[in-house]
């Protein structure tokens, strides 16, 4: 039995390449979240923060 732990190796080329697609994924996230928001009642979007408190275990009142 080998004791000692696997090591991953990652290409750097592979890695560096991926952080563009991922930021624009973040914003392009963010962005469909906020128009989201922006453009729904406020008592829906108060009532979708509430349920993530409680179902996240914080309290809300």
């Amino acid at each position: 039995m080998n004791a000692s732990p696997s090591l991953v190796t990652v290409n750097p080329t592979t890695a560096s390449a991926s952080v563009p697609a991922q930021l624009v994924a973040a914003l392009l996230l963010g962005l469909v979240m906020l128009y989201a928001v922006g453009f729904s009642e406020a008592s829906v979007a108060h009532n979708a923060a509430h349920d993530v408190r409680h179902a996240t275990g914080r309290p809300c009142h």
